[in-house]
């Protein structure tokens, strides 16, 4: 008899135990709050030490980084971005771009022109393959050996690819046929290729030349590195301003773009020697 009773209650405390228990999601879920909060407080944390440390604009952000409720995802599109300078990965690119790319293999295939080839780099050049977009670029400078889109991106490509002679060839012709095609963008690219060619002088004259045309920050960050090795800090120091001074005076827009180059720069202002003067004059 009391065994008869003893099962009776137990089954009576499973049937309540099933029909009151809570879902396994709900458990999952309540498992993964802590370390979602836990990443979610860190990522906030980096957003406002970031901001702090790099941001030109951190006496606002940071204000809106501490009071706003999920201001740190925002900040990292509109500012973490433009200013560190990451572009999308190009698995992303790969991937939303292949039948594109795909298609234009083929055209270069079935009509194989100079202008199919240039199509199929720039496509292969966006999704970061660099290797086989400098190969199609080479492919239509066969067929117009002055074509301007090739001899630029075949210039960028090998840039790139850290095969620096044969980017300047490339450069070199394409400024010798339009020296301001790209508005300036071949000709930065040429003082660049000076530069990690090691040939210091060239590259600070060439863009002493560029400067007074083009005032691309990268330019003047370049001259600048140059004057700094040289041990010169005051010309130094007087590039840096002026790469300074011409972000903070461009529109909103375009001084967003050249974040990168004004966090830079004042990086290397305060490896500068105080006084101004030069290494050798110390």
């Amino acid at each position: 008899m009391l065994a008869q009773i003893a099962q009776s209650v137990l089954a009576q405390y499973e049937s309540y135990d099933d029909e009151y228990s809570l879902p396994m999601w709900f458990w999952l879920y309540a498992g993964a709050a802590p370390f979602v909060g836990l990443i979610g407080t860190a990522f906030w944390i980096w957003m406002i030490v970031d901001c702090a440390r790099k941001d030109p604009d951190r006496n606002t952000w940071l204000w809106i980084l501490v009071f706003v409720p999920f201001s740190s995802p925002i900040y990292f599109i509109l500012r973490w971005i433009p200013i560190s300078g990451v572009r999308a990965p190009a698995a992303f690119k790969r991937m939303s771009r292949g039948r594109e790319i795909d298609r234009l293999e083929i055209a270069t295939q079935q009509i194989g022109n100079a202008h199919q080839f240039v199509q199929y780099g720039d496509a292969l050049r966006d999704v970061g393959k660099i290797d086989r977009s400098a190969s199609a670029y080479a492919s239509a400078l066969k067929k117009d050996p002055e074509n301007r889109q090739a001899l630029w991106g075949a210039g960028q490509s090998e840039f790139d690819l850290k095969r620096f002679d044969s980017a300047r060839g490339h450069l070199e012709k394409l400024l010798a046929i339009d020296p301001q095609y790209k508005f300036g963008d071949v000709s930065l690219c040429y003082g660049k290729t000076l530069f990690e060619l090691n040939e210091r002088d060239a590259a600070d004259t060439h863009l002493e030349k560029h400067i007074n045309r083009w005032r691309h920050p990268e330019a003047l960050f370049v001259r600048a590195t140059i004057a700094a090795d040289r041990g010169d800090a005051s010309s130094a120091r007087s590039h840096l301003q002026s790469l300074l001074l011409d972000i903070n005076g461009a529109p909103r827009a375009i001084a967003r773009r050249h974040m990168i180059w004004k966090s830079r720069a004042k990086k290397l202002l305060k490896r500068l020697p105080a006084n101004g003067r030069d290494a050798s004059m110390r």
